[in-house]
Formats: structure tokens, sequence, C-alpha cells
């Protein structure tokens, strides 16, 4: 059984006897940065809770990597989620954004706790409805807004996440998760460099500017 205490903390809101036999059942372990977690294609075993750190959560289009949501402490991937529950191929991959700790839900199970535990199943309703808006925002930047505007409302998400002015990431990161290519995103850090609105300097790029 997990004797982890933060493991337990975080599925407070869960049945008691939930909370056991998740305990008794599962697997915690500790992902290095950039490490993969689930690959596209893949039949999970395990369904991911964050425990602590982040998960990035990409779909990939003609060969491009799009950024599709974060999975951040107490929260799941609700697209593995379905693909777990109904043993569907994973349609989406996700990596770490930082040395991670994960509780690993076997999907064998997943089943019989959505059945059986009413908070279990309402935890992922509330999954389903904050990547629903998240989705529905990625659509919104990639129809409405400029390149330049996707740009800075990405720094500005992550500085939030990490929860500093200063956002420590290579412009090839930016592109990958943005679906464009490393040299257009330098040339729109320039721009925006020259607009006042961020400001490249030894550590990162530091958000001068907190809305688009």
């Amino acid at each position: 059984m997990i004797k982890d205490q933060s493991v337990r903390d975080s599925l407070i809101s869960l049945e008691k006897e939930l909370i056991e036999s998740i305990l008794e059942e599962s697997v915690l372990e500790t992902f290095q940065k950039n490490t993969i977690v689930i690959r596209e294609g893949q039949y999970l075993k395990y369904l991911p809770v964050i425990i602590k750190g982040m998960v990035n959560v990409y779909s990939q289009f003609d060969g491009k990597e799009l950024l599709l949501y974060y999975i951040k402490p107490k929260q799941s991937c609700i697209i593995s989620f379905t693909a777990a529950l109904y043993n569907l191929p994973s349609k989406i991959f996700a990596k770490t954004e930082e040395e991670t700790k994960i509780l690993l839900l076997p999907t064998k199970k997943v089943a019989d706790w959505t059945a059986k535990y009413p908070r279990f199943n309402q935890l992922f309703f509330d999954l389903y409805h904050q990547r629903y808006l998240d989705l529905l925002e990625t659509i919104n930047q990639l129809v409405f807004k400029t390149l330049d505007q996707r740009i800075l409302s990405y720094l500005i998400e992550r500085s939030k996440l990490m929860d500093t002015d200063v956002v420590e990431i290579r412009h090839r990161q930016i592109a990958n998760d943005l679906g464009t290519a490393r040299e257009v995103v330098s040339r729109v850090i320039k721009k925006l460099e020259k607009e006042k609105k961020v400001e490249q300097t030894s550590g990162g790029i530091k958000i001068l500017a907190r809305s688009d």
C-alpha cells in the first residue's frame, strides 16, 4: 500500500473506502523532466493523477505538435480517462514539464470505481468541464488571434502556472507547443520586446504585459 501522505491529501475529497482502495491498488512513481508518460496510440494500463509537478498534453497534426492543456496537481487527463474506460488507443501524448510525481491508477479498476463511487464520477465530470473550456480557448486562439497574441498569451499562462514573472523556456519549445517554426517565434519575441510586452533576460523571458 502507498504510504505517501501527499497522495492521501490529494485524494481527500473522495470516499474513505475509495481512498483506501486506490492506495492499495495503485502505483506511485516520480518522472524526470521531459519524460513521455503517455504515448499516442498506446493502450493504457494506468490512468495518471498528478500529485506534484505538471504534465503537458499534446496532439499531433500533420507532423506538428499542438499543446492542448496542462495537467496540474490533483488533476488527471480526461482524454486518457475515456481511452482507459473504453479500452481505446490514446489519441494524445503527454510529457512532464518538470520532475513530476504521478499516481498511476490501474485502468482495470477505474470502471469499477466509476460505477461504485459518486465522488470519483464527479471528479472526472469536473475535469471534463475544465478541459472543454481549455479546448474552446485553444480553438479561439487558433482561429481568432494573431500569432503575436497567441505567443504572449502562452507566456502569460506559463508564468501564472509557474508563479514567476520570468519564464525559463527556449524558443523551440514555444514553437513546438504552438505548432509553428522556431524562426517565426524568435521574430515574434523580438517584436514583443520592442513593444515592451516582454524582455529577454539571461534567466528566460520576463513578462512585462499581463494582457493582450
